[in-house]
């Protein structure tokens, strides 16, 4: 899809607000619902996947089998919500030995296993809004031992609530972000002050991973699992 697109800088596969939200993607739906709500935390509209089974409900991009995204920025992003639930993502790459590789997070593993084409690991969320951030180039070297070239395709389960995923050319500083990717908290106010004009504070951007050596060690520990940074309110 974007192979022969210049990458640099931000690069948004989703976003809840926008006009067609999954107009790059296909979902399937089995006991449960994917729709857009209005979240009541962030006052904006976010796309809900609910199921009573994570595997049977997900959204998926590309979303022809046969296209794969060629995304080659190694950072991957999204803005999601902690619904306490079972909740997990599936990103697949390929790396430079030509071998598609699967990276999966899910709350509900403890512990990281890496299998010769498939990576799971734990997925950490706070409560409320997360920004998780996913660094593909790290996680590949460590895992395998190999270099990330570019992602194919990523499928998110239920059960949570997005407000974007997007990809990026390194880890930004808040400011350096650009306004309409990041996710605004409104401040809770006790009730007598509810007269007063509603603030906003935006999501912490986490500071960068450790930059792993030119080639990984055969030694060297695979990810520990996906960093997830929560929204704060203001004080």
């Amino acid at each position: 899809m974007f192979r022969n697109t210049f990458q640099s800088g931000f690069m948004s596969i989703l976003y809840s607000v926008g006009s067609k939200p999954l107009k790059l993607w296909t979902s399937d739906v089995h006991n449960g619902h994917i729709k857009r709500i209005t979240d009541i935390d962030v006052q904006s509209l976010v796309l809900e996947l609910l199921s009573s089974n994570v595997s049977t409900t997900w959204i998926t991009c590309p979303s022809e089998k046969k296209q794969v995204l060629g995304i080659k920025l190694p950072f991957l992003v999204m803005i999601v919500k902690n619904l306490k639930k079972y909740f997990t993502f599936e990103i697949q790459v390929i790396d430079d030995k030509n071998v598609r590789r699967r990276f999966r997070a899910s709350n509900y593993q403890t512990a990281t296993r890496v299998k010769p084409f498939i990576c799971t690991m734990p997925l950490r969320l706070d409560d409320g809004w997360n920004q998780v951030q996913f660094n593909l180039s790290d996680f590949v070297r460590r895992a395998y031992g190999t270099n990330y070239v570019e992602t194919l395709r990523i499928t998110v389960h239920a059960n949570c609530r997005l407000r974007r995923i997007y990809f990026a050319d390194r880890l930004y500083s808040e400011e350096e972000v650009p306004h309409e990717f990041k996710l605004y908290v409104p401040v809770r106010k006790p009730p007598q002050e509810v007269e007063h004009p509603v603030m906003a504070v935006p999501v912490p951007a986490a500071a960068p991973p450790p930059v792993p050596p030119a080639a990984a060690p055969p030694a060297q520990p695979p990810p520990a699992g996906a960093q997830a940074e929560p929204v704060r309110e203001a004080a």
